[in-house]
């Protein structure tokens, strides 16, 4: 009968086998230190599994945008092109359901509307609503984020901050560093064009100075500036980064690598391209996560 046995997770050992000396107390000892080398390793191999049964991918919109900013363009399409179900939009006061089919790969993308002129702690709190109510929803899920503009960096500070477990990160075109042009919408709002705008119809930058103040170029006192230094967890990082024609962000401000708290860590991809979205956009990002899945 075998010295040690492990039975209904517990570790028994046969006392017959106990005998006095040297010998055999040293064989003993050999014996339960190999067997709890093995069972450690197992246990290390089996915690190191993944444990989601799949993933929800939600699409988060930039400055004077909405959910539905993806889908004209074929964003959402060229997701469910490689096996993503549209599961649906959330709104602040509901969800906005379509039907999902149980598959083999449980793989759902959900868009969302965020109050885009808000601060970004304020944008931040109602994402963070959102994501807890998927993942109340998927709870075998993992939840992967995608931020176009403002939104890839509203998406960081959830991550950061909200403490709900997030796989992925993939911004596109974000101000990570911030941006001169947000600094122009706070000087445009300080001077007399500022007081005129409302009759104007251009009362977007007055409802717009937290913002503006949150995405201008970082610096001590700044949220960007405390945010960039903060750790982050652990999660694959992607910047899509627009090197050339990028009117509103420098290329340099979109690529996380320059994050100081993620120096490193991210991976970039560069492309030719204005600021705001693009089909393209679309098959690029199904193939960033296939890469990453």
């Amino acid at each position: 009968m075998k010295t040690i046995e492990l039975k209904n997770g517990l570790l028994f050992v046969n006392q017959s086998r106990l005998i006095c000396g040297n010998r055999f107390s040293n064989n003993l000892a050999g014996e339960i230190t190999m067997f709890l080398r093995l069972h450690s390793l197992l246990l290390i191999s089996l915690l190191s599994l993944p444990t989601y049964a799949g993933q929800t991918v939600v699409l988060v919109h930039g400055y004077l945008g909405d959910g539905s900013t993806w889908r004209p363009l074929g964003l959402v399409s060229a997701l469910q092109a490689t096996g993503w179900q549209d599961a649906g939009h959330l709104f602040p006061n509901g969800p906005l359901p379509r039907p999902i089919a149980p598959t083999s790969q449980e793989r759902y993308v959900y868009t969302v509307t965020l109050p885009s002129e808000a601060p970004l702690p304020t944008q931040a709190q109602w994402l963070d609503f959102y994501l807890r109510k998927l993942k109340a929803k998927h709870p075998n899920n993992s939840l992967i984020l995608v931020g176009h503009s403002a939104g890839g960096v509203v998406a960081r500070l959830v991550m950061v901050v909200s403490g709900i477990p997030i796989q992925g990160l993939i911004t596109i075109a974000s101000p990570h560093l911030g941006t001169e042009k947000a600094e122009w919408g706070t000087w445009l709002n300080n001077s007399p064009i500022g007081w005129m705008a409302p009759f104007l119809g251009l009362d977007t930058i007055n409802r717009s100075q937290g913002l503006y103040w949150d995405l201008s170029r970082e610096h001590p006192a700044s949220l960007l500036f405390w945010l960039n230094r903060q750790p982050h967890p652990q999660a694959f990082y992607i910047s899509i980064v627009r090197a050339e024609g990028d009117e509103w962000v420098p290329p340099y401000s979109q690529d996380m690598n320059v994050v100081p708290a993620l120096r490193g860590l991210a991976m970039t991809k560069t492309v030719a391209s204005q600021h705001s979205l693009h089909p393209f956009d679309g098959p690029l990002i199904a193939s960033l996560l296939k890469e990453r899945l």
